[in-house]
């Protein structure tokens, strides 16, 4: 049997990944892949008909596995410690993985709007939801989003130098936290309602979590 007839999405999207990790997004293109997989380019296409097409579903697959890291460290019901782990595993994502990372980011207007990406960002609005006891706060989620993106980036960087950050990354969430809770708050029943659907979704996302 031809390798080709074995071929499937996964496989191609896993070595994908593989390359983006290896070579950059400048590595990635069908004939790459295919020549990686043993095949002809035309194998692809049947799959992946254009290059933009691939790069959608790679940047879905990455971002799947960001959400699920996402999800896994939020499975507390402490909301002050699920922003802090939430935080913690967006940047632990950004750190082992950059190369991941910055490919996303250069496609966030393409992927805006898809299920995973609706996924990943309700993590942040739940975990700075869950702090400022505001339905739905998106400034607060958005100002966490902006903190987190740039010191991944300044860190990749090595803008902090050889001394390092020098705790500005407990001090920024610290400031965060202290911020959202002196944020004017919602009514007492706006914010027990945010309480219980939070703490309600934390709780059918642990039951679905892997043993």
């Amino acid at each position: 049997m031809a390798y080709s007839k074995l071929l499937s999405p996964a496989d191609i999207l896993e070595t994908a990944v593989r390359m983006l990790e290896g070579d950059g997004a400048e590595g990635i293109s069908l004939r790459a892949i295919a020549a990686t997989l043993g095949v002809k380019a035309p194998s692809l296409y049947r799959y992946f008909p254009q290059k933009e097409a691939l790069e959608l579903a790679v940047a879905d697959e990455v971002l799947k596995a960001m959400a699920a890291r996402l999800q896994i460290a939020a499975a507390v019901e402490d909301a002050e410690s699920r922003f802090r782990q939430t935080a913690e595993a967006y940047l632990g994502f950004a750190r082992d993985r950059f190369a991941l990372y910055r490919f996303i980011m250069d496609r966030v207007t393409e992927t805006h709007g898809s299920a995973v990406a609706k996924g990943l960002w309700n993590s942040l609005l739940e975990a700075a939801s869950g702090v400022s006891g505001r339905p739905d706060d998106t400034a607060a989620a958005l100002a966490t989003w902006s903190f987190l993106h740039g010191y991944a980036v300044l860190e990749h960087s090595g803008a902090f130098g050889a001394s390092g950050p020098k705790g500005a990354l407990e001090r920024g969430l610290t400031a965060f936290l202290m911020n959202f809770r002196l944020s004017p708050p919602a009514s007492p029943k706006k914010c027990a309602g945010t309480a219980a659907a939070v703490t309600k979704r934390h709780k059918r996302r642990s039951n679905n979590q892997p043993r």
